[in-house]
């Protein structure tokens, strides 16, 4: 490995190590921010599933932004959705996951994010980003039916 690198056997293993603490000290991280973030996802869920716009609004950011794949396959919206009201109101009217479909809490990219299921097929996979001030700042829903694979029951 030294001779690729063009560094010293030393210097390789002095690399390794310091990139493994490295890896380490970020997993050790990860753990408050992925409950942090498991927290903002259930309140949006609990907001969405009880139609409550105003808390809705207020788990996330004045400045959210939402984005959606359809992949040309589902519905989705071309542009970017600005601000935190406009983005409630399309959960509430448009996406708003009525009988029989339900909300799932289920892991996306590691992290805690919502899936909605409707007769048994996930439908539409949500996952965000929570600021230090906590709360939602964006949301990237995918409605591709290609890139839902991996959340389908077999």
């Amino acid at each position: 490995m030294a001779e690729i690198v063009g560094r010293t056997p030393a210097a390789c293993r002095q690399l390794a190590s310091s990139a493994r603490r490295r890896v380490a000290a970020t997993r050790a991280e990860a753990g408050p921010t992925t409950t942090r973030q498991a927290v903002f996802v259930r309140r949006f869920k609990e907001a969405w599933e009880a139609l409550d716009i105003e808390a809705l609004i207020g788990v996330l950011d004045p400045a959210a932004t939402a984005v959606s794949d359809g992949g040309g396959r589902a519905v989705a919206h071309l542009q970017p959705l600005e601000g935190a009201e406009r983005i409630a109101r399309l959960h509430l009217t448009v996406a708003h996951p009525a009988p029989p479909r339900t909300i799932l809490e289920t892991p996306v990219n590691g992290l805690p994010g919502l899936a909605v299921e409707s007769d048994g097929r996930i439908e539409t996979v949500f996952a965000s980003e929570v600021s230090s001030d906590d709360r939602i700042t964006r949301i990237w829903a995918v409605r591709n039916p290609d890139k839902l694979r991996p959340w389908q029951r077999q």
